[in-house]
């Protein structure tokens, strides 16, 4: 069965801050993560001693969380990750994040490397489901979860 044809999928709408597609396992963390001191771009592996998601890997995972959480220095170490290919396959937030989406477009002018970027509502979510991010008819997010 794939993601696409999954009969048991629950399906929510979204706004691209930045336009993809991308499949994977969610990481969900209910606080924000920076990205600057927060993750190392080398390996993927969350390195904040004072968040809740210490020592686990956002490789290739759907990073769901409500925000980011500044610095503005982030959105380089994000652009390096995404061109390293050790950051998260695609991010859903709560609520928008700028410097995440510079981080984001930078790596996909200089790098020709799509991670989409997404508002909407996260709850329901769990680390663990399986997401598809895709780009709807009228260009809207269109997140699934399968069950």
């Amino acid at each position: 069965m794939t993601l696409e044809t999954a009969t048991a999928a629950v399906e929510r709408l979204g706004t691209f801050q930045l336009a993809g597609e991308a499949d994977g396992l969610a990481l969900v963390f209910s606080q924000p993560l920076s990205f600057w001191g927060g993750i190392d771009a080398e390996t993927g592996d969350i390195t904040d001693h004072s968040h809740p998601g210490l020592g686990q890997n956002v490789v290739g995972k759907i990073l769901v969380m409500p925000s980011g959480r500044g610095s503005s220095s982030s959105s380089s170490v994000l652009a390096e990750a995404i061109r390293r290919g050790t950051a998260p396959a695609g991010i859903l937030l709560q609520r928008p994040d700028p410097i995440l989406a510079v981080g984001a477009i930078v790596a996909e002018f200089l790098y020709d490397i799509h991670m989409p970027l997404v508002v909407c509502d996260i709850a329901g979510i769990a680390s663990g489901d399986r997401i598809a991010v895709r780009v709807g008819e009228e260009g809207e997010a269109v997140i699934r979860k399968v069950r």
